[in-house]
């Protein structure tokens, strides 16, 4: 479905000196920095998928997706996209994808929402019944039908995010990119949003490339992530495992009764400390950082203290994750 060997992409960014000294000094000798956005990212994504593509701002997320649609040419490296080359823009190629970025509207602001998918009906030629059974099944999954008649500068961010993505799906893309599409959307719009593309991949088997800065949007949504970091990438592997390889422990939440007395906290923390790092979250509430591997005899042994009431044991965050990947890639360059 999407080959990448070696993508590259380099910017050349005019440099100026501050000053009226600098401006004149830039009209007769111009001065660039070389930037390397992407730095040689290799992969492959197989139909169906749903890949989370995530890093700090900067890392060149959005500039791998710009060129995986065909917006942006790679400076080096190949990229081939339903056996496309994106950057030459063919039709064929572009009615198989579709673009969706949570900065940028592709709706006409002064028209009513169902009037740029009509547009969008007559250039992809979708035929009338196909094309009304679609606005339907979306509409009802996103509850917007009763909006499609009024002015989309008058929408809601929310109400706007839906629409962008009905009209990015109306002619049945096979692989759908996705840039932030939840970003400054309100909790229950975010889980509308998720359940809509959960639906959309499971049912209509679309390929969908995700970059979101909400660690629950991969969490929830990617059997799959790719974590780049300075260009690069730094870790491709599927979701249900990137924890256990990348973060061997477990936090374990110890609860003790409201009542407990200081004597019986501090003879707590000093035995649980024997198992691991202890971090006090509250008076009578502590936190365990344990091994994956010693968990379960941890918690017999803890469960059966006198001071302790009860305890629960969480997998570390996504956002843990990637801290770690993150601030083992900046130690290896302060290193080199």
């Amino acid at each position: 479905m999407i080959a990448s060997t070696g993508l590259c992409k380099t910017y050349h960014v005019h440099r100026r000196d501050p000053g009226l000294a600098g401006a004149v000094k830039s009209l007769f000798r111009r001065e660039y920095d070389e930037v390397r956005a992407v730095r040689g990212i290799s992969f492959r994504i197989t139909p169906g998928e749903f890949v989370g593509f995530i890093g700090p701002n900067g890392a060149g997320k959005t500039t791998t997706m710009k060129m995986l649609s065909g917006i942006l040419y790679p400076t080096a490296g190949s990229v081939r996209v339903l056996g496309h080359d994106p950057a030459r823009r063919e039709p064929d190629f572009l009615a198989c994808i579709s673009l969706v970025m949570g900065q940028k509207n592709q709706l006409t602001w002064e028209l009513p929402a169902m009037e740029y998918f009509r547009l969008i009906k007559e250039m992809y030629q979708i035929p009338n019944e196909l094309f009304k059974r679609r606005i339907d099944t979306m509409a009802g999954m996103l509850n917007v039908g009763h909006l499609f008649r009024t002015q989309v500068r008058s929408l809601s961010l929310g109400e706007r995010m839906k629409c962008e993505l009905i009209a990015a799906l109306l002619h049945g893309p096979k692989v759908l990119f996705l840039d932030e599409p939840t970003i400054g959307l309100d909790v229950l719009s975010q889980r509308a949003i998720r359940e809509f593309l959960r639906g959309t991949n499971r049912c209509d088997g679309t390929t969908i490339i995700l970059t979101s800065h909400n660690m629950s949007d991969i969490q929830e949504l990617c059997d799959r992530v790719m974590i780049i970091h300075q260009g690069a990438l730094a870790v491709d592997r599927p979701t249900n495992e990137i924890r256990d390889s990348l973060l061997p422990h477990k936090w374990v939440t110890v609860r003790l009764p409201d009542y407990a007395l200081q004597s019986d906290i501090e003879v707590c923390r000093d035995a649980l400390s024997a198992f691991g790092e202890v971090e006090c979250l509250e008076l009578t509430r502590m936190r365990i950082k344990l091994p994956r591997q010693i968990v379960k005899e941890a918690c017999q042994a803890i469960l059966s203290m006198e001071s302790v009431e009860d305890l629960t044991v969480e997998e570390p965050s996504l956002e843990e994750v990637v801290e770690q990947v993150w601030g083992g890639a900046r130690e290896g360059a302060g290193d080199a």
